[in-house]
């Protein structure tokens, strides 16, 4: 099990409701492989530093997990799919 460091952004037109559950959803895909999520800090919506298909705003989500591979590679995968993702960057927590 890694400390990872994982942030995705999150497009500005998904409504509250619908971000809320991608966001437990996301989370969930750790804690039913037997990783832990232990820490869940989300930015909000901040202007981008550059345009990502064609929006200049997105909402920020920032996770510190303790993890396998299996949950990290299936987090990767799926994120991937979901078109509410704009951008996301995992990164090895080595602090």
């Amino acid at each position: 099990m890694r400390k990872y460091e994982i942030m995705y952004i999150i497009r500005p037109t998904v409504l509250e409701d619908d971000r809320k559950a991608l966001i437990e959803e996301l989370n969930t895909i750790f804690t039913s492989r037997g990783a832990e999520v232990t820490k869940v800090t989300e930015w909000g919506t901040r202007d981008l530093a550059y345009e990502i298909e064609k929006h200049k705003k997105g909402y920020y989500v920032v996770l510190d997990v303790v993890s396998n591979d299996e949950a990290r590679i299936e987090f990767d995968r799926i994120v991937r799919i979901k078109e509410s993702i704009i951008r996301y960057l995992i990164l090895k927590d080595e602090r």
